[in-house]
């Protein structure tokens, strides 16, 4: 298992927006997030930042990664909350959301 905590802004005039969707999160994507072997997975929001973790329990991340990506469903998912959202400028260029460096873990 691997843990990942990512980062992107979330525009201010979408808040109300983002949180009513992510209240009811559509069942086919919660499906394709567990059948991309995506457990444990939250959203929290500061400052205007969405910050967010998930564990990864799978053997190909890049592979289920793009299943995700290619699923119908979460197209139209990603549709709607991308003009919600403000990547990073010092993201990589093929990235959404800037991953974050993991510097201390406890069981």
């Amino acid at each position: 298992m691997k843990r990942y905590g990512m980062v992107i802004g979330l525009r201010p005039e979408a808040e109300k927006s983002y949180r009513e969707h992510h209240a009811s999160v559509w069942p086919e994507v919660l499906a394709m997030i567990r059948a991309c072997n995506i457990a444990n997975y939250s959203i929290y929001l500061h400052d205007g930042k969405l910050f967010s973790y998930f564990e990864y329990t799978g053997e190909d991340f890049a592979a289920d990664m793009a299943r995700m990506a290619a699923d119908p469903a979460t197209q139209r998912w990603w549709a709607l909350m991308k003009p919600m959202q403000e990547p990073l400028p010092d993201r990589p260029p093929d990235a959404w959301w800037s991953e974050m460096e993991e510097v201390f873990h406890t069981d």
